[in-house]
């Protein structure tokens, strides 16, 4: 009998995001002859925290008509994954795990989100499998909290979950494969198996199945418009090691952990992997073609580091096929100079994102171990403007120690780089990055609910949480009004 895995995806957003875990995943599932199925929570009225409304109202995002476009489920997600799990009879159920998609849109927080929904299952009597970035940072920690899980996967899991789906149902055999942790009942100890190799041909599981998707969930509004797309990645890995960012949970997870004084990863050519160029184009063709996707929201952590002679290759293929597309990037301004931009041009790159993160060059270095300078950065912005290419500056509220005039600042280089659009995300602790252990007395040990974009879980700040909400709220309002009558403005919002 063809063995059966549902794909649960726990997204809270209320809009499409197409995590791309869940087309890797599938896509080597499927190869291998299982069945799988996508039970997605994106649009349950009674899930949803409607992230497209929150920004739309701060300014982050352009008005759209993106809301009448897409159809709400107002049924109960818990009664109808239930009554998915009875109709499908699955094997395994799965959720959360890693790829390039890890910067911020609840990738962090699913394995929560799932744990609450597959703990209320009443009948279901196969496996529940999870991966993801806490479990990746500590196995055992994230048991301990979520331990309605029967089998954790550390690092990729795209093989590892295949070879459980193979070896299913023999217990014995799941937890022999490497890569894989659980708690043994009858020992009352925790067990972690030898990590797994890290997949250093993606090549092996392209191209991602994306026809798991409900259509609706393609839509996505983009600079004013609504139109289809997807999250992409043409590749995994980076070469920077920011004390904030979840990707150095990552490598720390494959024995990358030595860098250089300038905060680059020593030995980084092993880790940083892309696919090949002719993978990567016949995968963008053929969504184009067959699913009408036209914007590839590309996730990999660093666009502009990945190997170049790959990217000219692929550009060479994307300018001769005319095909009607787009690419959104995320890369850094040190990579940003005419060559580059001759080559994004080449890729079709309509807009690119760069962290910013705050506009104090001595708190990045000193306490979040990037180094980038500010001339590197004004003349980045200065350089995509010129070229048409839309500009999106990250930005980065309550990081440990900051002040309000460390925020106001940050809003005065907003406005000088003028960029198409500014972001600004609460400071979020993610257990196994080294700032983390700066912010202790800012958040519960364990809080719940942490989303960057959503809301705040900082306590114990020199900024108080009314403080912060109100520069997230109002961020963008004071770069366009050029900081004029904040103090009237937080008057009228009863902060000081």
């Amino acid at each position: 009998m063809q063995k059966k895995i549902l794909l649960l995806n726990p997204n809270k957003w209320g809009r499409g995001i197409t995590p791309i875990w869940i087309a890797s995943h599938s896509s080597i599932l499927k190869k291998n002859g299982f069945d799988v199925k996508l039970f997605d929570c994106t649009f349950y009225k009674d899930w949803s925290d409607f992230e497209i409304k929150i920004n739309t109202e701060n300014n982050q995002f352009q008005e759209t008509d993106y809301l009448e476009n897409i159809i709400y489920n107002e049924s109960s997600v818990l009664i109808d994954l239930e009554k998915t799990v009875k109709e499908y009879k699955p094997d395994i159920i799965f959720w959360s795990a890693l790829s390039s998609h890890i910067h911020g849109e609840g990738e962090y927080i699913n394995i929560e989100y799932g744990h609450q929904l597959v703990s209320k299952l009443k009948e279901f009597n196969g496996i529940k499998v999870c991966g993801g970035i806490q479990i990746t940072a500590d196995s055992e920690k994230t048991f301990n909290r979520f331990n309605n899980i029967d089998y954790l996967i550390g690092g990729e899991s795209e093989l590892v979950l295949n070879e459980i789906t193979k070896s299913y149902p023999d217990i014995d055999q799941i937890k022999k494969i490497y890569g894989v942790n659980f708690y043994e009942y009858k020992t009352k100890k925790f067990i972690k198996n030898k990590k797994q190799k890290i997949i250093d041909n993606l090549d092996i599981i392209t191209p991602y199945d994306y026809s798991i998707f409900d259509k609706q969930v393609f839509l996505r509004p983009y600079n004013g418009k609504v139109i289809k797309a997807i999250d992409y990645e043409i590749s995994r890995g980076c070469v920077y090691t920011c004390s904030y960012c979840v990707e150095t949970i990552i490598q720390r997870y494959y024995d990358f952990k030595d860098y250089n004084q300038n905060g680059t990863l020593k030995n980084f050519k092993s880790y940083l992997r892309n696919k090949s160029a002719k993978k990567i184009f016949a995968e963008i063709e053929s969504l184009n073609k067959n699913l009408g996707i036209k914007l590839f929201r590309c996730q990999d952590t660093n666009f502009l580091t990945i190997n170049r002679s790959m990217l000219n290759e692929l550009a060479e293929y994307i300018l001769a096929s005319n095909l009607d597309i787009k690419l959104y990037i995320e890369t850094r301004a040190e990579g940003i100079n005419e060559t580059a931009i001759e080559l994004l041009k080449k890729l079709k790159v309509d807009g690119i994102g760069m962290g910013l993160e705050l506009s104090d060059q001595n708190f990045r270095e000193k306490n979040l171990n990037r180094y980038v300078n500010q001339e590197k950065i004004e003349a980045a912005f200065k350089l995509l403007k010129n070229a048409n290419i839309k500009r999106t500056a990250y930005n980065i509220i309550g990081l440990p120690n900051q002040s309000e005039e460390s925020i106001i600042e940050t809003i005065k280089f907003n406005i000088k780089i003028n960029p198409d659009v500014s972001v600004v995300a609460f400071y979020s602790k993610y257990d196994g990055t080294d700032l983390t252990k700066q912010a202790k007395e800012n958040f519960e040990e364990f809080p719940t609910g942490m989303d960057a974009q959503i809301r705040s879980k900082i306590i114990n700040h020199r900024i108080s949480g009314d403080l912060l909400n109100f520069y997230k709220k109002n961020f963008n309002k004071l770069i366009k009004n050029n900081l004029l009558n904040i103090e009237m403005l937080k008057k009228s919002c009863n902060v000081s």
